[in-house]
Parts: C-alpha cells; structure tokens; sequence
C-alpha cells in the first residue's frame, strides 16, 4: 500500500465516522399550521448544522399532550425537544423536568420576547422553554352590523356594552346572533374563556390559602352574566360549541361578535376562508371596570426534557426555530401575514407586519395586558391568567367546565353548578394536600 492510498483511506474512513456520528433529533410537536410549515423550512437548520438530523412526531394537541407528559414524567427519553404550552412550562420547570435555556446564542436576544410571554415560561428568572408562538384574546365584530345598529365599538370595552350590543345585533330570524362564545366542557376550551371572563369580574379560583372560590358572590355574577347573554343573543347548541365551531359560526356570517384567540385574526379575515372578510374590526377583550380585562395567555413553546443526552444540539434547533431569522424566514417565503405571531417585540415594530396584519397592534396590546404571576384582581397563590399552573388543575379544570357548560344548556341551574364546582374543587384540593 502507498502512502497516497493509505492517506486516501483514512480520509474516506474520518469522513464516514463523522457522517455516522451526527446526531438525530427527535422532535415532538402538535400538527397545526405553524409547526408544520415549520417542518418544511428546516432545510435552512440543516444547511447550517451538517451534524444535526431531525425526526418528527407530528401529533393532534390531546395526544401530543398526553405522550409528552406520560414521556417527561417517566424519564422515558423518547424526545430531545418538546412542544409544550405555557401551562407545563412552569410545573415541569419546578419538577426539575426541563433543562434551563441558557445557550441559545449571542444574536438571539432574549429581551426581544414579549414580557408577558416570556414571565410566564420563566422560573427563577431562567428561561425553561422558548416561545414559537404566542396569543391572547379580542373580541372579534361584524363592522356592518353595527353600523346597520348605529353603534361603535370601543377599543376597550365593557361587557355591559358587550351585552347590550349583542342583543341588538341580534336577528335570530335571519340566523345571525349577537354573540358567539366558548361552551364545549373542558380546561382549554370553556374554562379557558370562563376563566379570564371572571378575571375581570374580581373572581379567582383559590384564595391565599389554596381554598375554592365558587361560592363568592364574583363567580356568581360571572356565570349568572355568561348564560343569560348566551340565551339571549348566542347561538342554539352554544354549550357543544368550541374554538372551531364558532370560528366556522363567524366565517359564515353567523356571528355578530366573537371573543376568542387572536391567532383567529387572521382566519376570519382571509377572504378565501371567512365570508365577511372585509367587515371584521377587532377590540380589546372586556372588562368590569375593575382593573382586569377578559383576556388570556398562550404560546406554543419548544423544551429540551432533563433526560436528554443531545441538550446542546437540541438548544441548537430551538434557537433556530424561535429566532429573528426563522421569522424573516417565513416572510420571506411565506409573506409576512404567517409570520409567527405573539413572541417578539420585534415583529410588532415591523412595518410590513403591521401593514399585512391589520390586528397586529391589538394582539399587541392583548397579550401586554395578561400577567400570568398577578392574573386577578385579589391576590392569589397560583401563576396562571386562563389555568392555574399546577398538576391537578386539568382534571378539576374539566369538571368544572362540565358543570358550567351544563347550566349554559339549561340542564341545572347556576347555583347548582357552582355548587358543585366548589365541592368537587374543595374535594379534590385536599386529596392533593393543598388544603389542610
């Protein structure tokens, strides 16, 4: 053998083990727009990490949920980075089950991420996820209608304004109601509206001492306002009705007004999906006077589990996926509509954005008046704007919301509901040892 050759067969062999040795990413993510056109655009990731491979599981939120935290909790290892909501975030980071963030690069500007967003996948000041995207909610209108009304919708209006104005946009004859508004049974999907409703009615969910507040008078005042509205001026069935049927509601011009996500901004006003496209005006979500208004706190957030052995190329990824660039990325190849929306204050000074995206200040301003660590008007032991971020919440959450969605179809009273939502939380509170 001549040195030519030998020199020639190592080079061919290094060159092998560093192709063996690139490591694979195992990323866990929910199957909505964003994650995969996300999928589509890791070309530019993988141009500028030769090293790093990616595998997908692409799941429904339920089942993503469920696999995640059955993984995380069991130190399975199945994932290296994890798409989990701000709910998680800070019980797993209390858990000791997520990797604090602290390498995602010197250009990726952590102070760029919207306060709000950012406090609530924070604990201890370290950052535990990193935002993809970010929503709060609006009210969604029908400008037509309420010109037809001789109304005009406030930027920041009250809810009794809210309920006046539903009744007399209201024209159940031609099929159009005042007001469409969350009543299908569940944590994310009733009680995520019902929630940040009584927020801004002064109610909580737990007192200083872990104890259930059902039985004050300000839970009370905000069922009692909700069914009454929804039996006036909402839509039949409201109580089977979630996120996806009122949408499709509003888009076929069924809907007066809608008080949801802002991430549905742009659904309704797409003319190729919503029928009254070129009518929608939008508004802050309402409020009592009393210092809080009716909104709420999501993102979408990628995480690294504390058993991964690959946590540096996975923070590699989330840098990547969550930065300035991917941002510029979609609008480049996307237009800057379906650009990430809720996490940078960047984007929001963008004046393309805010000329494609005629909701972008109102987003804005929605998702900076949510504050996870002081969500109601009385103090509270819990962090939290539309959930309260501990464990057990997700079973008491959803049967709760059964109650209330019960009361909205007129199968029990109000009273009846809230007393059974203060006895199965007082229940299931002590069970767990918060109340002693």
């Amino acid at each position: 053998m001549t040195l030519r050759t030998f020199l020639l067969g190592a080079c061919s062999a290094m060159a092998f083990a560093g192709m063996a040795s690139a490591e694979t990413l195992t990323i866990a993510t929910v199957n909505n727009g964003d994650m995969i056109r996300m999928q589509k655009l890791t070309d530019d990731f993988k141009a500028k990490n030769p090293g790093i491979d990616l595998e997908w599981v692409t799941l429904e939120e339920n089942v993503l949920r469920q696999k995640v935290t059955t993984d995380i909790a069991t130190k399975g290892g199945q994932y290296d980075v994890l798409t989990i909501g701000t709910y998680e975030v800070p019980i797993w980071a209390k858990q000791g089950w997520l990797l604090p963030l602290d390498n995602l690069g010197d250009s990726y500007d952590v102070n760029d991420l919207l306060p709000a967003i950012r406090s609530g996948i924070s604990q201890d000041g370290k950052l535990y996820a990193a935002p993809f995207y970010g929503e709060s909610s609006m009210v969604m209108y029908r400008k037509d209608l309420f010109d037809a009304a001789g109304l005009k919708m406030p930027d920041a209006p009250t809810w009794d304004f809210i309920a006046d104005a539903a009744k007399k946009i209201t024209d159940k004859d031609k099929e159009i109601y005042g007001i469409c508004l969350r009543g299908k049974a569940g944590w994310g999907e009733n009680m995520a509206f019902l929630t940040a409703m009584s927020n801004s009615f002064g109610a909580r969910w737990f007192d200083e001492k872990w104890k259930p507040q059902f039985d004050q008078p300000e839970w009370k005042d905000t069922l009692t306002f909700y069914v009454n509205l929804m039996k006036e001026a909402g839509p039949p069935g409201a109580s089977s009705n979630g996120f996806n049927e009122n949408l499709a509601l509003f888009q076929t011009g069924k809907c007066g007004m809608w008080i949801d996500a802002t991430v549905a901004a742009s659904f309704v006003s797409n003319p190729k999906e919503s029928t009254v496209a070129d009518k929608v005006g939008f508004a802050l979500a309402p409020d009592k006077g009393l210092g809080k208004r009716g909104n709420w706190l999501w993102a979408w957030n990628l995480a690294i589990p504390a058993g991964s052995q690959k946590s540096e190329a996975a923070e590699k990824f989330i840098a990547w996926a969550t930065s300035k660039d991917y941002t510029n990325l979609v609008a480049e190849k996307e237009g800057w509509l379906n650009a990430p929306p809720g996490t940078r204050s960047s984007l929001y000074a963008n004046a393309d954005y805010q000329k494609a995206a005629p909701f972008a200040k109102m987003t804005l301003d929605s998702i900076n008046s949510a504050d996870p660590t002081k969500p109601t008007v009385k103090p509270v032991p819990y962090v939290g704007v539309q959930f309260v971020a501990i464990p057990e919440f997700q079973g008491i959450g959803t049967a709760v919301g059964q109650q209330f969605s019960a009361a909205l179809a007129g199968q029990i009273s109000v009273d009846q509901a809230l007393q059974s939502a203060q006895q199965l939380a007082t229940r299931e509170m002590t069970k767990a040892g918060y109340i002693k």
